[in-house]
């Protein structure tokens, strides 16, 4: 009888282990969604209301204001804030970051809207989100470890960003359009190893706890920034310009 206990208490276990990597997958996907949301809604308010655009975009010199710039990079800030903050600050308040990060993106992004046309940014919409959603499930379905696949992933990133510097100087175009192929093919890759680590994070969960919260908002923010970053750099070639 012990044993018959035992086992009913282990799968009990299981199943309940099996429904909070769910709810915690669940939660990072809604969050993420969330985000996303408020982010294209701010660049279309940004980029339909010329008084809030003005604030960025400076028409005498062609180029970005002073507060344009602040709005571009405070993204990055708020981004390395929540990394390195985590474990001091409360789920409340990286909710509250998130969503002012997510309100940030969206003006940053309003300059897409000047740059190309709505329906290719539509049509580019559409495409992310089909690569996305099909690296979400491989990533979420594969038996193989991705882990060493990551670390690839991971070092192209960082020859990306190490190129776009570089590119800033020579402004060459041909460089431009291989960084967007690297780009492309290294958030996809990515897409697939996130999920597949939030995945087994989740399977580590035991119960709704306030880490369990600042872990759903962490692995929102890290599928936003796969999916944003897989957008724009298919915009280079799908976009059509203004």
């Amino acid at each position: 009888m012990n044993n018959i206990n035992k086992s009913f208490n282990y799968v009990e276990q299981q199943q309940q282990t099996v429904a909070v990597a769910k709810t915690f997958l669940s939660g990072v996907f809604m969050w993420m969604f969330l985000a996303l949301g408020i982010t294209a809604a701010t660049a279309w308010l940004f980029v339909t209301t010329p008084s809030l655009i003005s604030m960025l975009y400076n028409s005498e010199t062609g180029g970005m204001s002073i507060t344009g710039w602040i709005v571009m990079l405070s993204p990055l800030g708020l981004v390395l804030l929540m990394s390195a903050r985590i474990n001091r600050m409360s789920a409340s308040t990286m909710v509250l970051v998130f969503i002012v990060f997510s309100l940030l993106m969206g003006a940053s992004l309003s300059f897409v809207f000047l740059a190309y046309t709505g329906a290719s940014i539509a049509k580019t919409f559409v495409i992310t989100s089909a690569m996305f959603g099909s690296m979400a499930v491989l990533g979420y379905t594969t038996k193989t470890d991705l882990s060493k696949f990551g670390s690839i992933m991971f070092m192209g990133l960082i020859g990306i960003i190490i190129a776009s510097v570089v590119n800033m100087f020579m402004r060459s175009e041909m460089m431009d359009y291989i960084i967007s192929f690297i780009g492309v093919l290294v958030f996809t890759g990515l897409t697939a190893y996130d999920v597949q680590k939030l995945k087994r994070i989740g399977s580590n969960i035991t119960a709704e706890t306030e880490n369990a919260r600042k872990l759903t908002i962490m692995g929102a923010l890290t599928l936003y920034l796969d999916f944003i970053n897989l957008f724009l750099f298919l915009l280079r070639f799908f976009g059509n310009r203004r």
